[in-house]
């Protein structure tokens, strides 16, 4: 890897580490259903404009929209907003690695390595310890709820459903090109929002957003641009570029920035139990990152 590919590696660890940073200042301002709309509005504008429709069927499209957009981030909004920090949320968001392998074995009969269904039984030990730290009695939750927990890892189980959709599409498409299939899936999720916005938002909240401050359009610009498109882009391109096993490992970079920046910048608080969770989740995917070459070495041996 160049010197080129290791600053695209760093820029999305810091954009996608960060960017729960981003819905934190947004959501003061905004419902989560306000935000899912904002985000892909600024998404897909103008850039729909510049890029032809993806050249692979229509389902996919929209099954990538819906899952992506509505399921992943319409939970995870509502996560931050009910009761999650945005230190713990980009921990959590990581499960994804497994629903997704999960996901695999049953829809796409992929098989499971011994190093997945060891990292498997780490994250299970980790997402326990998060769940004890709403069942102890008395226990301190840092400012999070057992809501916020649940929803963060429903939007994890919609990321890795959107994930089996991306495998299917450049299954079924020899031409996949991953920044059209962005741009264009981003304009599905828009109209579902503003209709869940107009659902089940307090109607006095449905025009505050147009008082809100820079911060907050900032915010929207931030996540929509940068990391949904432009972050989603450069990781795709590396991985064209360069093995999986050269490029995953940056990912266990993402929850270490999303701890530091939470921490630093909105003052989150990590329990011990989260912390003891937090150390099992990343263990677990070094674990799945790392395992395969450890066994082929110890096998050499």
């Amino acid at each position: 890897m160049g010197a080129r590919d290791y600053v695209a590696a760093l820029g999305v660890v810091l954009i996608w580490g960060t960017n729960f940073i981003a819905m934190k200042f947004a959501l003061h301002d905004m419902t989560p259903f306000q935000l899912g709309a904002g985000r892909y509005l600024f998404a897909v504008l103008p850039l729909i404009l510049f890029f032809r429709p993806p050249r692979l069927h229509w389902k996919f499209v929209l099954a990538y929209g819906l899952l992506q957009g509505v399921g992943q981030f319409g939970c995870l909004f509502l996560a931050l907003k009910v009761g999650m920090s945005a230190a713990l949320g980009s921990v959590l968001m990581q499960t994804q690695v497994f629903f997704t392998a999960l996901f695999g074995f049953v829809l796409l009969r992929e098989r499971a390595s011994t190093a997945l269904l060891w990292g498997l039984g780490l994250a299970a030990l980790g997402i326990a310890c998060f769940s004890l730290n709403y069942l102890a009695p008395g226990a301190a939750t840092g400012g999070t709820t057992a809501a916020g927990f649940v929803l963060v890892l429903g939007a994890a189980a919609m990321w890795a459903a959107s994930n089996i959709v991306v495998r299917r599409a450049q299954q079924a498409s020899a031409g996949f090109d991953v920044v059209p299939f962005m741009v264009w899936s981003s304009l599905v999720p828009v109209l579902p929002f503003i209709l869940l916005s107009l659902a089940f938002d307090d109607p006095a909240t449905r025009w505050r957003w147009l008082a809100a401050p820079w911060t907050t359009w900032a915010s929207l610009a931030y996540l929509g641009w940068f990391a949904t498109i432009l972050a989603y882009a450069l990781w795709t391109g590396l991985l064209k570029r360069h093995p999986l096993n050269r490029v995953a490992p940056f990912s266990l970079a993402v929850p270490v920035v999303g701890i530091s920046s939470g921490m630093i910048i909105l003052g989150d608080v990590i329990t011990p139990w989260q912390w003891a969770g937090t150390a099992l989740v990343v263990a677990s995917l070094a674990t799945v990152m790392f395992g395969p070459r450890l066994l082929r070495w110890r096998a050499r041996a």
